[in-house]
């Protein structure tokens, strides 16, 4: 059980109690109301134990949530646990055999340096994979903000790092994955986008324009995503803001009011080309320049 989930529910004992006594009937307790209540409460305490055992052995996913690590105010058994979110199969992963905590933080201060050199991609992922374990440690235990975040770890807001680090918890690839399934349903999705009728029909339709032109992969799947926002009664204007390259400073005053945005810059006014520049701006008040808006390449 704990190599699935260190954390069960109630249904997840359920679940396996009833297992067991369908495959071994003879242990089924004859005085239970579903045959089965008495081993459920067994494996709970069970469970507990052996969660104990490896914290004491120094376990990270356990020890995050001892007492010692607990804030006074939340230094309850049941209270602000923190464990693995769905699909996370690295949730907070021992530091590596050979390794130590100093030996990595040299490791994360040489990233510092690493990140601004150019064309340098292959040595920024092996230390990456490295520092892994302390990374998802600082992340879960202390909670970081995003701007300690970026001061301590810049490595991880490039577009390739992103990547590599939903592929590292979840062992799933993140961007190949939604992109696959967006093709995949990309007909089905346009023929009830197309029959969409009134205000949001005719917002789509004003989207769609531009595949007249083109059916580039790329502008096919902006496209898709585009009209969804309209189709889901959000506002696009409001998360996609697209400004010419001369509107550089005019964008940023207007980007400085936005707490989440994506902006595009092009050289023209033209959807078919490609754009000059795409930026991720996240909760941008708490910035003071330009420089630390998360730019990221097309």
């Amino acid at each position: 059980m704990f190599k699935y989930n260190a954390y069960p529910t109630d249904a997840d004992f359920s679940d396996v109690a009833q297992a067991l006594i369908k495959k071994h009937p003879c242990i089924s307790e004859t005085g239970s109301f579903n045959g089965c209540y008495g081993w459920k409460q067994r494996l709970k305490t069970k469970m507990g134990n052996y969660r104990t055992q490896l914290k004491g052995i120094g376990c990270s996913e356990l020890l995050v949530n001892s007492f010692k690590s607990k804030a006074p105010g939340d230094a309850l058994p049941a209270k602000n646990v923190k464990k693995p979110i769905r699909g996370e199969a690295n949730h907070i992963p021992d530091i590596p055999t050979g390794e130590t905590s100093d030996k990595l933080e040299n490791e994360r201060l040489s990233l510092l340096s690493e990140v601004k050199k150019r064309n340098n991609r292959t040595v920024i992922k092996s230390k990456m994979d490295k520092t892994f374990s302390v990374r998802r440690q600082e992340i879960v235990e202390k909670e970081l903000g995003v701007e300690e975040l970026k001061e301590r770890w810049p490595a991880l807001f490039s577009v390739d790092e992103i990547n590599a680090e939903f592929t590292r918890i979840t062992t799933v690839p993140l961007q190949p994955r939604f992109l696959a399934a967006l093709d995949k349903h990309y007909g089905r999705l346009m023929e009830i986008i197309k029959k969409k009728g009134g205000v949001i029909g005719e917002k789509t339709r004003n989207i769609l324009k531009v595949l007249n032109h083109s059916l580039e992969v790329n502008l096919k799947r902006v496209c898709l995503l585009k009209c969804l926002i309209v189709y889901l009664g959000e506002d696009g204007d409001n998360l996609i803001k697209d400004y010419l390259v001369v509107q550089k400073d005019e964008a940023w005053s207007q980007l400085q009011k936005c707490k989440m945005a994506v902006f595009v810059f092009r050289e023209e006014e033209d959807c078919l080309q490609p754009p000059h520049d795409i930026g991720v701006v996240i909760d941008v008040q708490a910035l003071d320049c330009p420089a630390k808006v998360s730019n990221l390449p097309q």
